[in-house]
């Protein structure tokens, strides 16, 4: 990690860019002639994406998991993971539960009753990569407020193996979930054919679940067809805010524990303590040279930066400027600094509360916005799959007093049919003739 010294701001937007995605054009029109293909040829499509990019032979088990393999994967987990996702599925439930919106009806005039009810999202897909690293955790955070809001179909997406098998942990996952309609499909494809349907997968009105840079492209390809997504999103990131009281060997597990998920994810250091910086960057290479997934962290450790800053307030600052999905607050007063906090996806307080946790178990949600999107988006929630359906009654009271104030409205815009919709029901309450 290149340590950058006390940047004057107009050099803070050079180091909060994130890493340019050079091949976006190439990508777009690589998803576009998936989607095509998939909309032409259905399962057929789908089959032959397995074999290519999977290495899977499909052909004689279909793309469906069927009950025999979801009920067979409970025996291949172990008794230690198992435990430890039952406990993180009842954290999860525990903090999404008390999300659920009351309904509550509000009188605005004498006679006029207006109220807004939540309804689930009828139909939605998850996307779960299943590669190099199965995220069985994202499973659990996007299926437990689906089941959580009543969503009556939850179709699951995720890549075969090479067997043609689906990684156990999944299917556990997925069973603990109560999802049954679990499609071996990945990749934009995956998408593609939730977008749209095929003979196998269920089109649904809403995607959820993150992804590479095709899967990205993809989902927001889907919105064009009528679906929404729950959020744009691009690689992982994490910004650490450190001070002196900081434990450099802390902060260098935080950092790796970011760039260990891809080679594009980005790992931000801010500091006012030049010896936390130079100690954390000793650190982190020695951690590194520890993990299984060296490479790829080493890979986004050439696009991440250590910069030193003077006072906490200029490092929230450029914090809240750069958005990041997860932002540690590893400070002597985090609670403090965490009241200033305006742009992040998920915040961490204090130096023995790790990013982790909320990727695994603390309970909240780790699907989050990326890239910048957390200026302006939120991360998962109870809400995600719900919609909001608002509701008007009005009396004979109502009417009067409302009536003429929506007349004079509708008038003024020259919308007369808005208008005479009024006058009519207020002539036949005074029992004059239409």
């Amino acid at each position: 990690m290149q340590i950058f010294q006390y940047p004057n701001q107009p050099e803070w937007a050079a180091l909060q860019q994130r890493a340019a995605a050079a091949e976006a054009h190439e990508v777009a029109q690589r998803v576009e002639q998936i989607f095509t293909d998939v909309r032409q040829r259905g399962d057929a499509a789908l089959l032959d994406y397995a074999h290519r990019f999977d290495g899977a032979d499909l052909g004689a088990t279909g793309l469906r998991v069927t009950p025999q393999e979801l009920e067979a994967a409970a025996a291949q987990v172990p008794a230690a993971l198992q435990t430890a996702i039952r406990q993180a599925h009842a954290n999860i439930r525990r903090f999404h539960e008390v999300q659920r919106p009351a309904e509550e009806r509000v009188e605005t005039m004498p006679g006029v009753l207006c109220w807004r009810r939540a309804v689930p999202v009828q139909r939605v897909g998850l996307y779960i990569p299943g590669g190099t690293a199965p995220l069985f955790s994202t499973l659990l955070m996007l299926g437990v407020p689906a089941r959580l809001a009543g969503c009556p179909e939850v179709v699951l997406c995720t890549p075969p193996q090479a067997d043609g098998s689906v990684n156990p942990t999944i299917l556990f996952t997925a069973q603990l979930l109560g999802i049954t309609t679990i499609i071996k499909a990945g990749g934009a494809q995956a998408v593609a054919a939730l977008s749209g349907g095929t003979a196998s997968v269920p089109a649904v009105d809403k995607i959820f679940g993150p992804g590479n840079r095709y899967v990205t492209a993809a989902k927001q390809l889907a919105t064009r067809y009528g679906v929404a997504i729950d959020m744009p999103a691009g690689p992982s990131e994490v910004l650490v805010i450190a001070d002196e009281t900081a434990n450099p060997a802390f902060v260098a597990a935080d950092l790796l524990s970011q760039a260990e998920h891809g080679p594009d994810s980005q790992v931000i250091l801010l500091s006012d303590s030049l010896a936390v910086l130079e100690a954390t960057k000793v650190e982190v290479q020695r951690q590194l040279a520890t993990l299984p997934r060296a490479a790829v962290a080493a890979q986004a450790l050439e696009e991440s930066r250590a910069i030193l800053l003077r006072t906490p307030e200029e490092m929230l600052f450029f914090s809240n400027q750069y958005a990041p999905e997860h932002l540690i607050l590893a400070v002597k007063n985090p609670d403090q600094l965490a009241g200033g906090v305006t742009s992040a996806g998920s915040v961490f307080l204090g130096h023995l509360t790790p990013e982790a946790v909320g990727d695994y178990a603390s309970g909240t949600n780790h699907t989050l916005p990326t890239n910048g999107y957390a200026h302006n988006y939120s991360g998962v929630s109870l809400d995600s799959f719900l919609k909001k359906i608002t509701f008007q009654r009005l009396t004979a009271e109502g009417l009067h007093s409302l009536g003429p104030i929506v007349e004079t409205m509708a008038e003024a815009e020259g919308l007369s049919a808005h208008a005479r919709a009024v006058t009519l029901r207020l002539d036949a309450l005074a029992g004059t003739p239409a």
